[in-house]
């Protein structure tokens, strides 16, 4: 059985990589390759790969935001993360948008096989320093859980404030950043969280306790 490939990079060293990396294994098929976020989207619908290598950093859509859109439109397609992040943040949201494994980019290339089979099988993979990082955080008591995982710590600050009611001149006063820099964070936290109104991001930050 062959394994159909799609590999999502903007790089073009990471995808002739990791081509060269299949065409020498039996068993394998790179069957096209994305260089940005909404790419990927089209060649998992139009081509049906078994599975699809995404970093997380994309243009235009984020690796995160993609794999979410195909678990939508494209829900046999396994996605595997193979990017240089390994923070908590880009790990969970990796796996809340339905990323079935997450690797590191400088694993071994029997690694990443044996990665791409498991994931093509219905298997969860991720590498070493991944699953001790899951294994840590699920092992934390639950006050220290983070809420919105996806978001970084100053866009989680920016959407608590929204959540207390503040527009967006007070909490650049608030926080000492410029109205824009708040503007630019806001509209990250709308994509991020899905919501379209300020209306909305706050019923979901005070859903987990956020905002008074």
């Amino acid at each position: 059985m062959t394994v159909r490939i799609v590999v999502a990079d903007d790089h073009g060293i990471v995808r002739e990589g990791l081509g060269a990396l299949l065409s020498a294994r039996d068993g394998y098929e790179l069957v096209g390759t994305a260089t940005t976020g909404s790419e990927a989207v089209r060649a998992a619908v139009t081509l049906k790969p078994d599975v699809l290598v995404m970093d997380i950093q994309m243009p235009d859509l984020s690796g995160i935001d993609a794999t979410r859109e195909i678990t939508k439109v494209a829900p046999d397609v396994a996605v595997l993360m193979l990017t240089m992040f390994d923070d908590d943040e880009s790990v969970f949201a990796a796996m809340r948008a339905g990323a079935r494994g997450y690797l590191l980019k400088g694993a071994a290339g029997d690694n990443v096989l044996r990665a791409i089979t498991a994931v093509a099988e219905g298997e969860a993979i991720f590498g070493p320093g991944v699953a001790r990082r899951t294994l840590a955080y699920l092992s934390r008591p639950r006050t220290d859980e983070v809420r919105f995982p996806e978001l970084t710590p100053r866009e989680r600050e920016v959407l608590a404030l929204i959540a207390d009611g503040l527009g967006n001149a007070a909490i650049a006063s608030r926080l000492s950043l410029a109205p824009a820099t708040i503007g630019n964070h806001i509209t990250s936290i709308f994509a991020k969280l899905q919501v379209t109104t300020r209306a909305e991001a706050i019923v979901r930050a005070r859903t987990t306790g956020l905002g008074s």
